[in-house]
């Protein structure tokens, strides 16, 4: 039974070419800076994204990390949405390793952070309180875009109170397809962006990290003081180019089929949905009974895995096609029969 996994879109993996690729990467000593591949893939990546320099880091947490420190000293704050994947998800690191005070504010529906809470959050020139340094905003978020007239407003914000401003971007590139725009059009807002090379577009590992050539020298020492220092790291950089120059390309697919489960599911009585609020390739449903677990469980038999979370979390991805989604929604409807 072939398995197919709607856990998230990390599970994909590396297409044919990315595996021959991978299999003939010229490499060489990434922390001598030699390695011709790792330095391709940057260089791509920073003129791509409308920046000076990128950085290949290990994981999204890791570029997160480094986007901190680098921005903040010990003692400083930033600003982040109680959701945001770099205050919720990644082990408290900047507080525990960075020692920079994270001020959470809550996320809006939209999955956005009220400006007007953001500014009042920003701490007084007094030295009771941490000095507040940054923003850090997260675009999709929960699967959910950020306006662009709302990434200009925030922009503002930052100059108008000497913040910087950093994007979690790991789906940015989900974000420009649903906004109908490049995806510089998103990233000329921000001092720093960090990109997942391995959700949505393919790659089996990798992020980046973007900025100036300045802030990317600090960010790649901090790198190798946090155990990033990678060798003969070509060889995903490799798969990772790829990964950036196709996969955007091909996420209107996973939107459309996220948008096709949504519908389905809305057509479901024991789960409650909104359709209306799938707006990329993540999509949400409540079980009405209460029997997430067991619903994961039928459906595991059924050679389908998904995460039985309250809500429930479906994601859609570039090993996931229109069939796939007409299986897991027939499974569904048999579970509740």
């Amino acid at each position: 039974m072939t398995m197919i996994d709607f856990r998230s879109d990390t599970v994909t993996r590396p297409t044919a070419e990315m595996r021959d690729a991978m299999a003939s990467a010229e490499v060489g000593d990434d922390v001598y800076g030699d390695d011709p591949t790792v330095n391709s893939l940057q260089a791509y990546a920073a003129e791509r994204l409308g920046f000076e320099a990128a950085l290949f880091t290990a994981t999204g947490t890791q570029a997160n990390l480094l986007a901190i420190m680098s921005h903040c000293g010990r003692g400083d704050e930033y600003l982040c949405g109680q959701s945001a994947h770099n205050y919720r998800y990644e082990g408290g690191g900047a507080a525990v390793l960075g020692s920079v005070q994270p001020q959470p504010i809550e996320n809006e529906p939209d999955g956005s952070i009220n400006l007007e809470k953001a500014k009042s959050a920003i701490k007084a020139d007094d030295f009771h309180f941490a000095p507040t340094r940054l923003l850090s905003l997260e675009n999709t978020i929960g699967g959910k875009v950020l306006s662009l007239d709302y990434q200009r407003q925030a922009r503002s914000l930052c100059d108008d109170h000497n913040l910087l401003l950093h994007l979690d971007g790991a789906r940015v590139f989900n974000a420009a397809v649903k906004s109908d725009c490049d995806v510089t059009e998103i990233t000329r807002h921000y001092d720093s962006v960090s990109v997942c090379l391995s959700k949505g577009l393919g790659a089996p590992v990798g992020s980046l990290l973007l900025g100036t050539k300045a802030f990317i020298g600090r960010a790649t020492r901090l790198r190798k003081m946090l155990g990033g220092g990678m060798r003969q790291a070509g060889i995903l950089a490799a798969a990772g180019r790829i990964a950036l120059e196709q996969g955007p390309l091909r996420l209107f697919e996973d939107h459309e089929n996220a948008e096709y489960l949504s519908a389905g599911l809305a057509g479901i009585p024991q789960l409650d949905i909104n359709p209306a609020s799938t707006q990329t390739n993540i999509v949400y449903a409540r079980c009405r009974s209460g029997r997430a677990e067991q619903l994961r469980d039928y459906l595991g038999d059924q050679g389908i895995l998904i995460t039985a979370g309250v809500p429930i979390r479906f994601v859609t991805h570039l090993d996931v096609n229109r069939q796939d989604v007409e299986r897991l929604l027939g499974a569904i409807r048999r579970f509740y029969e």
